[in-house]
């Protein structure tokens, strides 16, 4: 992998400009609540189709490393996370707001946030190659059985119920079935309309689910604005003493360490990562009572954790082409747009690609690290903005996505379709994971299966006789078992 043409390719104005306004947008997005990461990715990625994939996936990557730091400022200013990773922020962030160190305890978020990316993002460098080198050897069984291990995350992602999920999940691999038939070309569930034929295009729905959906039940919801009185506001300095640090460090790299391995986990993400580093944290801390209660360890260990996952995700995404979790998996669609295969030749065909990706992650936390720091006070008085304002905006920069994808009404048709759906999901507890990871694997585990049994003149056998199928059917079997494991284990 060519590193020095990578470094030649990102350090380009263009390229470079494309990150900084992609941070830009994701300390905005990221900020207000209610505008997720996976939304801002969304709505961003119709817009980058027209650029180079590197300046496209350069404003890609630093909204999406951008929006999960910046979730943290209003938790800690307000105690309303800005995205789900954040959530385990407000544990100790509120309150050392509240103690009058909201300065102090934004500058552990940017620092330690930027911390944990770029250390999961050498993860991702040193591991995606050779998990990459594993899955080439993989053939159209093997394939099948680590798209099915894919699906069974909709389990671990139904957190609110597990038949709502499963009744999600296949709906998502039914609507995977529209279009031409990937082996014998037969047209399938389209009727007469011919901009069907390619299937249900992947933006659409998600900028219909994630975008139009929240903002809809935003509105019906009719919040509240919130009063410029409820907003913390910063005073003392935002850079940590020296002291202060050294106890912040070993908790941060914890958060780091268990971000990354928790991101690696296929339907996981930064508010499992952080909560389970915050709880690790504590039991080893030889503080462990101020946890909860303003401890600096803890903020550090969330903030650390939130952005480490996302390395974490991009390594299964790009080495196994399975998204770690809803952001990732847009990334993978924008990749499917830019006409790149996803999966483990992704690393083969478009190697230098991969290593252009990897550069621009770790500017875009460079880059997080002086803009967080400066723009942190500015960001807290976004909170102010009445709402009805933020989501006409949204609402305006879906349509413009959903139609500048394809230039296609049918995508619009699309995206206010799903963006009921969306609506209807959030009104009645219905998870939205499992949704995208049907639609996104259906296809590829349906075509691995039936070539399978075509090869094999449909005999099953072959499906369970390699070892790597038998341990992705372990794996597949543990995935399943574990809920069900955890609430026995709960019981007793």
């Amino acid at each position: 992998m060519d590193y020095l043409g990578a470094i030649q390719t990102v350090f380009t104005p263009n390229c470079l400009l494309c990150i900084v306004l992609g941070v830009l947008v994701g300390l905005v997005v990221g900020t207000l609540p209610g505008l997720t990461s996976v939304m801002a990715v969304s709505l961003i990625t119709p817009l980058t189709f027209k650029m180079d994939p590197v300046n496209g996936f350069g404003m890609l990557l630093g909204v999406y490393n951008s929006a999960i730091f910046s979730g943290g400022i209003s938790a800690i200013a307000i105690n309303t996370p800005g995205t789900p990773a954040s959530i385990a922020t407000t544990f100790d962030g509120f309150t050392l707001s509240k103690n009058g160190r909201a300065g102090f305890a934004l500058g552990v978020n940017t620092i330690y946030s930027v911390m944990g990316g770029i250390f999961s993002t050498i993860v991702l460098m040193i591991a995606c190659k050779p998990l990459a080198g594993l899955a080439l050897k993989f053939g159209s069984a093997e394939y099948f059985w680590l798209a099915l291990f894919g699906l069974s995350m909709m389990i671990s992602i139904s957190h609110t119920s597990l038949a709502k999920g499963l009744i999600v999940g296949f709906a998502g691999l039914a609507l995977s079935t529209v279009g031409l038939d990937p082996l014998l070309g037969l047209k399938r569930y389209v009727g007469n309309n011919v901009s069907l034929l390619d299937g249900i295009t992947f933006i659409p729905v998600m900028i219909g689910l994630f975008g139009i959906g929240e903002m809809l039940s935003q509105i019906f919801d009719n919040e509240k604005n919130r009063s410029k009185d409820d907003v913390a506001v910063v005073k003392d300095s935002v850079f940590p003493s020296k002291k202060e640090h050294e106890r912040m460090t070993l908790p941060a790299l914890i958060g780091s360490v268990i971000g990354v391995v928790v991101g690696i986990i296929p339907g996981t993400g930064g508010d499992i990562s952080a909560l389970v580093s915050w709880d690790v944290c504590k039991r080893v801390s030889k503080h462990p009572d101020e946890y909860g209660h303003g401890s600096i360890e803890g903020l550090a260990a969330t903030c650390a954790s939130n952005n480490a996952s996302i390395g974490g995700a991009l390594t299964t995404a790009l080495a196994l082409g399975i998204p770690g979790d809803s952001s990732t998996a847009v990334l993978l669609g924008a990749l499917t747009m830019y006409g790149m295969v996803t999966g483990p030749t992704l690393l083969t065909k478009s190697g230098d690609f991969v290593g252009r990706l990897y550069i621009i992650m770790l500017v875009a936390n460079i880059f997080i690290l002086p803009l967080g720091l400066l723009l942190a006070r500015g960001c807290i008085k976004l909170l102010s903005v009445k709402s009805q304002y933020i989501q006409m905006a949204v609402l305006l920069i879906c349509c413009i996505g959903a139609y500048s994808l394809n230039r296609s009404y049918t995508d619009v048709i699309i995206m206010f379709i799903f963006g009921i759906v969306g609506f209807f999901f959030r009104k009645f507890d219905y998870p939205l994971g499992p949704l995208v990871l049907g639609l996104l694997l259906g296809e590829m585990c349906e075509t691995n299966l039936r070539r399978t049994l075509m090869l094999s003149k449909g005999n099953p056998v072959r499906l369970f006789t390699n070892p790597i199928s038998i341990i992705l059917i372990v794996l597949i079997i543990i995935a399943i078992g574990w809920p069900f494991i955890g609430k026995l284990r709960k019981k007793k």
